[in-house]
C-alpha cells in the first residue's frame, strides 16, 4: 500500500491546488497552493473537503451539485465537475478533477483532487466576467475550461445575443496565447475584396488607393486567437481561401509574392446550425470539419433563466444608473420572460427600465411593456395534477429511439449536435439497446 509519505510527496508535485481524500471525504494529504486558496484551516486527517470548499457540514451532492468523488466511486475512473467555491477571494469558480488513487494491489485508496481557478466567471457581478451559476452556465465552463489547454479549433454555437464573443474572449484568456492577441473578425457581410485586403493585407499599390503597405489581420493575431464571427456567412466562393489559411497557415498580402505564416489559434462561432448549411450545400463540409474541432454550445437565456436577477442588477451596476436595484416583482417578471434577443436584450432592457424608473428601486411597471405584457414561458407554469411524470431515463430514451429512426448522418455528426462525445452516445446507445442506422 501506498505510504502517506508517497502521497504527500505526489501532492507536493503539482503547481495546482490539490488534495488527497478518502471516500468519507476526509483530507489526508494537501498541497501549499491549497492551504493558500481557502481561508478554513485544514486539519489532516479530520477535516472533510466539503468543510474547506463549500463551509458545510454536508457533500455538496446535498446542495444541488455534481459530487466528483462520488462519481469516481461509481465508475473507477477519473471525474470532473465545475463547482462554486468558498475562497480567499471570495465565492469563486473552479474546475474540479478527481482521480482514483490505487494502492500496490489495484485497491482504490483514496482520491486525488485537483482544483484549476476559473478567472473569467463569477457568481456576482464583477466587470468583464461571465455571471451565473445555473447547471448549464456551469455546463459551459467546462467545456471552455477544456478547449482552453488545447489549441484544438472550437466552435462556439447558440442564438443571437447568447454572448459568444466574451466566450472567444475566456477561451484566449485561460490559455497559453493570453499574451498574445485576440483579433476579431466580423463575417457578416465580407466581400471577396475585403475578405482578403482585410485578412491578408496588402502591399503599396496593389490597388487604386493602396499608397502604404497595411498589415492584414492574421499578420497582427501571430501567437494569439482569432476569432470568425458569425463564420456562418461567409459566401461559398471565399470559404476555399478561408480553408487553406486554416489548413496551412499560410497567405500573401494582396499584390504581394511573398508567402507568409501565422501562428493563430482558431475560434469560430455562429448562430445558424452549419450542419443544415452543410446538407443545403452552403457550407463546405471540409471547413465545418476544420472549425468544429472543438463545439461549445452556448445555453439561451430561456436556459438559464435563474441567472437572470444577477445578470439584472450586474447590469445596473456597469450602468450610470449603479446606484438602483430592481424590487422582487420586477425580478420575477424578467425571470418569467422568454428573452428571444438573449443577454443583448436583457441589457437593453435593463437600461431602458433604470432610465425610467423614478425612484431608486426599479419596480415591475418601470419596466418595457414587452416584459410586462408578456406571458410567462412554458416552462414556468406550474404542474397540473394529471400531467404524466417520466423518469428523466425513460424521457432520454425515448427522444434518442426517434433520432436513430429520422438522422441521416453520421455518429460523429450526431454526436456533434447532441452536445456530447462519439463514446458518450456510443454508450447511451448501448444502454437503451439502440442502434443509429448510417446511410451509404
Amino acid at each position: 500500500m501506498k505510504s502517506t509519505t508517497v502521497v504527500q510527496s505526489m501532492i507536493n508535485a503539482i503547481d495546482k491546488p490539490a488534495i488527497f481524500i478518502t471516500p468519507d471525504y476526509v483530507i489526508h494529504a494537501v498541497n501549499e497552493a491549497y492551504l493558500e486558496t481557502y481561508d478554513t484551516e485544514v486539519l489532516l486527517g479530520q477535516s472533510r473537503c466539503h468543510q474547506i470548499s463549500h463551509h458545510s457540514n454536508e457533500p455538496c451532492d446535498k446542495h444541488g451539485e455534481q459530487c466528483p468523488l462520488q462519481q469516481c466511486q461509481s465508475t473507477a475512473r477519473a471525474a470532473n465537475a465545475v463547482h462554486i467555491h468558498n475562497t480567499t477571494e471570495g465565492r469563486s469558480y473552479c474546475d474540479i478533477l478527481m482521480k482514483p488513487i490505487k494502492d500496490d494491489n489495484g485497491i482504490i485508496m483514496g482520491f486525488l483532487e485537483i482544483l484549476d481557478a476559473i478567472d473569467y466567471a463569477s457568481t456576482e457581478s464583477k466587470k468583464d466576467s461571465m455571471i451565473g451559476e445555473s447547471a448549464p452556465f456551469k455546463q459551459m465552463l467546462n467545456k471552455i475550461n477544456r478547449a482552453s489547454q488545447s489549441n484544438i479549433a472550437v466552435l462556439l454555437q447558440g442564438e443571437t445575443g447568447a454572448g459568444k464573443e466574451l466566450v472567444a474572449k475566456a477561451v484566449h484568456a485561460s490559455s497559453n496565447r493570453k499574451d498574445k492577441p485576440f483579433v476579431v473578425i466580423e463575417c457578416t457581410g465580407l466581400s471577396e475584396s475585403l475578405f482578403e485586403s482585410e485578412l491578408f493585407g496588402y502591399e503599396k499599390g496593389a490597388f487604386t488607393g493602396a499608397t502604404t503597405t497595411k498589415k492584414g489581420l492574421i499578420e497582427i493575431a501571430h501567437g494569439g486567437t482569432v476569432f470568425f464571427d458569425e463564420i456562418g456567412d461567409i459566401p461559398m466562393n471565399m470559404q476555399v481561401k478561408l480553408l487553406r489559411l486554416l489548413e496551412t497557415q499560410c497567405y500573401r498580402a494582396v499584390g504581394g509574392l511573398k508567402q507568409k505564416r501565422s501562428d493563430f489559434r482558431l475560434v469560430s462561432a455562429s448562430h445558424k446550425n452549419l450542419l443544415d448549411l452543410v446538407e443545403k450545400g452552403e457550407f463546405r463540409r471540409d471547413l465545418y470539419y476544420r472549425i468544429a474541432g472543438f463545439p461549445i454550445y452556448l445555453p439561451s437565456l430561456r436556459e438559464r433563466k435563474e441567472d437572470i436577477p444577477v445578470l439584472a442588477n450586474h447590469f445596473v451596476k456597469l450602468s450610470e444608473y449603479k446606484h438602483k436595484k430592481f424590487s422582487a416583482n420586477a425580478l420575477t417578471l424578467l425571470s418569467q420572460y422568454p428573452f428571444p434577443g438573449n443577454i443583448r436584450e436583457l441589457k437593453n432592457v435593463i437600461e431602458q427600465s433604470a432610465l425610467i424608473a423614478n425612484e431608486d428601486i426599479i419596480h415591475g411597471s418601470d419596466l418595457p411593456e414587452s416584459i410586462t405584457h408578456s406571458k410567462p414561458a412554458t416552462v414556468n407554469q406550474p404542474q397540473t395534477s394529471d400531467t404524466k411524470v417520466i423518469s428523466l431515463d425513460n424521457l432520454e430514451a425515448e427522444y434518442l429511439s426517434k433520432v436513430c429512426q429520422q438522422f441521416q448522418g453520421s455518429p460523429a455528426e450526431l454526436a456533434i449536435m447532441l452536445n456530447v462525445s462519439v463514446r458518450t452516445l456510443y454508450r447511451k446507445l448501448q444502454r437503451y439497446g439502440l442502434k443509429l442506422t448510417v446511410l451509404n
